[in-house]
């Protein structure tokens, strides 16, 4: 669905274009906006690469498995009908971890992992269970307290203090959190 929509609105600029007769204009930002993303990612990628080889250490030494013991009274009010010992609580807690240390992309591995493994225990597999739901409410409005990428991202345009944006970071991915896990709670509370 994504793709059709991208695909539309750039259709609809380049006949713009063709229309009001700015076609330079869309040459010249393809080209230089091409090599613009191009920096960006290289910018980006030694620290996607650093902290997602971090988790990998972390996963094999067996610290997000006893992140995931930590956060198991936690995680078993959330997920009430997922069973104590299912594997999916583990990449539950690795996918936490890496999102609290602002690696989307490393944590994208462990959710989709998590939902495998929670799918299996679903009984209508056409239908995402609660604990499916509470997990993606979880997943997006979780708590960053390092924004990696963030920072990364101010770092490479120059920032002068790109290190300043963790404290508002840390407030508002809080608020986030709290405030969909209470909402999810209401919900699945309400269809009881």
């Amino acid at each position: 669905m994504i793709s059709i929509l991208w695909t539309f609105l750039i259709i609809i600029g380049i006949v713009y274009s063709l229309i009001t007769g700015n076609i330079e204009v869309i040459n010249n930002s393809i080209l230089t906006n091409a090599g613009k993303a191009l920096e960006l990612i290289l910018s980006l990628l030694p620290t996607i690469v650093l902290w997602s080889g971090i988790m990998k250490i972390a996963e094999d030494a067996g610290v997000l498995t006893k992140f995931a013991s930590f956060l198991k009274p936690i995680l078993s009010k959330l997920f009430p009908s997922v069973p104590s010992n299912h594997p999916s609580l583990g990449y539950i807690a690795s996918n936490i971890a890496a999102n609290m240390l602002g690696l989307g992309s490393a944590a994208t591995p462990f959710g989709l992992k998590a939902m495998s493994e929670l799918q299996k225990i679903n009984s209508k597999k056409d239908t995402a269970s609660n604990a499916m739901i509470t997990f993606l409410v979880l997943n997006t409005a979780g708590v960053t307290i390092i924004p990696t990428t963030i920072i990364a991202l101010r770092l490479a345009y120059g920032s002068s203090s790109p290190t300043a944006i963790i404290a508002p970071a840390v407030i508002s991915t809080s608020c986030s959190c709290i405030s969909a896990i209470v909402i999810d709670y209401f919900i699945r509370r309400g269809k009881k």
